[in-house]
C-alpha cells in the first residue's frame, strides 16, 4: 500500500491519519467526512516557502484558496507566511473575516462583479488581476466612486498547451481566461491601465493549467512573460514589477502519478527568468506563484460508510457508499481517478476490483471505478479515498438535497471540527413558500 505522509495502520488494522484512527473519526463525526492532516498541510506550506526563499528571496507564495477555502485552512496557511489568492467575493470575504492583512490578498477571476471589485478596493488588497476590457472599465468606475487607487496585474493568454484534461487547461487561445498576447489584446489592456488615473500597472499573470508533471511549460511561460514585459517597456515606457506564474503543479492521486518536488519547478522558473532577463536587459522582477492543489490536495482524505454491495455477474461489483457527486464531483467532471482503501480492514489483502458508487440518482455518480478492495467488504465498513483535499469540499453541493459533509483537522492524535455538517434544516432555510401556496 502506498500511503501518504502521516498515514499508518494500527494494531486493529485501521487506517490512521496523523495519529487519529479513521474508524473512530467516522464514528465520532459521521460520514461522509473530509479529513485534513494539518501537519502535512503545514509541511507543504514550509516547503514552498523554503524553495521560494532559496531562488527568489523576495518572492511570494499565494495560496490558491479556490482549492479549499475555509476559515481554519486560511488561518493555518496565513500563519505559515503565505498570502491568499482569491477568485470571488466569498473567498475574499472569508480571508478578510479571519484577520488576514489585505496586503497579503489578491483577487482574480474572469467575471468579477462590481460588488467584488468594490470589496477589494475598499479594503486595499494587494492587487486585482484583471481579466477583460469590461472589467478594466469597471475597476476604473469603482475606484473613482471610492476615490481610491489600486494596483492591477494583467492575466495573459499566451497560447501555451499543456498535457492535461482539456477542462483544466487555462492558457490556450480558445479559453475564457485572460487577454490574448498574439492578437494584441494584452498590450491594449496594459495601455488602458497605464493611462488610468486610478489603476497602476503592477504585474503580469498567467496560470497555464492544473495537474502538470512536466516543468518545461513553465520555461515557455517565462519566455512569454519576458517578451511581453519588453513590449510594454518599449511601447509604454513602463517596467513590469511582478511576474505571477500561477500554480498547477501535479499531485499524486494514484500510483500512475509521479509528481516532482515543488523545488524542481521553482528552480526551473528561476533559471529561465535569470537567463531571459539577462538576454533582454530586463531587471529581475518580483516572482509570485499560486499553488493550491499542491498544498492541500494530498493532505485530504474522505471517509465513507459502505451502504451495500451489488454484484452484477460477469460485469462489475458496485460498492454503494453514503457519499457521491455532492461531496466529490471531480470524477463526473474530469474522469478523475483515486486511490481508495477499506479503512476498517487495512490488513486484509485488497484484491477484488470494486467500483465505488455514490447515492445520487445519476449513473455517472461514481467516486472511483475498479479499485482493489478486500473480498470481505460489506455494509458498515469504512472506506478512505485519498487526495481529496483540493476541489472536493470546494465544489460540494446539495444535489438531491444531500448535506455537505463536515470537515475535521487531525494533528498528532487530536481532531478538531473545522466545518460543521449541514443539517436538513440548513439546506432548506432559504426556501420561501409564496403566500398564494400557503
Amino acid at each position: 500500500m502506498n500511503l501518504h505522509y502521516g498515514m499508518k495502520i494500527n494494531e486493529d488494522g485501521h487506517l490512521v491519519i496523523s495519529g487519529c484512527d479513521t474508524v473512530e473519526l467516522a464514528r465520532q463525526y459521521g460520514t461522509p467526512l473530509y479529513v485534513i492532516d494539518e501537519d502535512y498541510l503545514r509541511q507543504n506550506c514550509k516547503k514552498f516557502k523554503e524553495a521560494m526563499n532559496k531562488y527568489f528571496p523576495n518572492g511570494r507564495v499565494m495560496y490558491a484558496s479556490k482549492a479549499l477555502n475555509t476559515k481554519a485552512i486560511l488561518k493555518i496557511v496565513n500563519s505559515e507566511g503565505l498570502g491568499i489568492d482569491t477568485v470571488s467575493g466569498g473567498e475574499l470575504y472569508t480571508a478578510l473575516s479571519v484577520g488576514i492583512d489585505p496586503k497579503k490578498i489578491e483577487l482574480h477571476g474572469n467575471s468579477k462583479t462590481k460588488e467584488e471589485i468594490k470589496m477589494a478596493v475598499e479594503n486595499g488588497i494587494y492587487c486585482i488581476i484583471a481579466d477583460g476590457f469590461d472589467e478594466l472599465a469597471l475597476i476604473d468606475e469603482v475606484c473613482e466612486e471610492l476615490n481610491k487607487s489600486i494596483d492591477v496585474s494583467i492575466r495573459l493568454r499566451p497560447n501555451i498547451d499543456v498535457h492535461a484534461h482539456h477542462a483544466v487547461q487555462t492558457a490556450k487561445m480558445d479559453c475564457k481566461f485572460g487577454f490574448g498576447v498574439i492578437d494584441g489584446q494584452a498590450i491594449k489592456a496594459a495601455e488602458i491601465i497605464n493611462n488610468s488615473k486610478w489603476m497602476s500597472l503592477h504585474g503580469i499573470h498567467c496560470h497555464i493549467g492544473s495537474q502538470i508533471f512536466n516543468e518545461e511549460p513553465f520555461s515557455e511561460l517565462c519566455r512569454h512573460f519576458v517578451d511581453f514585459a519588453c513590449e510594454v517597456r518599449e511601447k509604454l515606457g513602463v517596467e513590469i514589477k511582478e511576474f505571477n506564474c500561477g500554480g498547477g503543479y501535479g499531485v499524486r492521486y494514484t500510483d500512475a502519478d509521479e509528481p516532482k518536488p515543488f523545488e524542481v519547478f521553482i528552480k526551473l522558473i528561476s533559471q529561465s527568468l535569470t537567463l531571459l532577463c539577462k538576454e533582454r536587459n530586463f531587471p529581475m522582477p518580483l516572482v509570485s506563484i499560486e499553488p493550491g492543489r499542491s498544498i492541500v490536495g494530498e493532505t485530504g482524505t474522505t471517509l465513507y460508510t459502505v451502504n451495500g454491495i451489488k454484484e452484477i455477474t460477469d460485469i462489475r461489483t458496485y460498492c454503494m457508499c453514503d457519499g457521491g457527486m455532492f461531496d466529490n464531483i471531480r470524477t463526473a467532471l474530469y474522469e478523475a481517478k483515486y486511490t481508495a482503501y477499506c479503512a476498517s480492514k487495512m490488513n486484509e489483502k485488497h484484491e477484488k476490483l470494486v467500483s465505488i458508487a455514490g447515492k445520487c440518482c445519476e449513473s455517472g455518480d461514481m467516486i472511483t471505478w475498479d479499485t482493489p478492495m478486500p473480498k470481505s467488504l460489506k455494509r458498515k465498513d469504512i472506506l478512505a479515498v485519498l487526495t481529496t483535499g483540493a476541489y472536493n469540499y470546494s465544489m460540494a453541493s446539495n444535489y438531491n438535497r444531500n448535506s455537505v459533509p463536515a470537515l475535521v483537522l487531525v494533528n498528532k492524535g487530536k481532531s478538531s471540527l473545522a466545518v460543521k455538517r449541514q443539517s436538513y434544516e440548513y439546506i432548506s432555510m432559504n426556501d420561501v413558500v409564496p403566500e398564494y401556496l400557503k
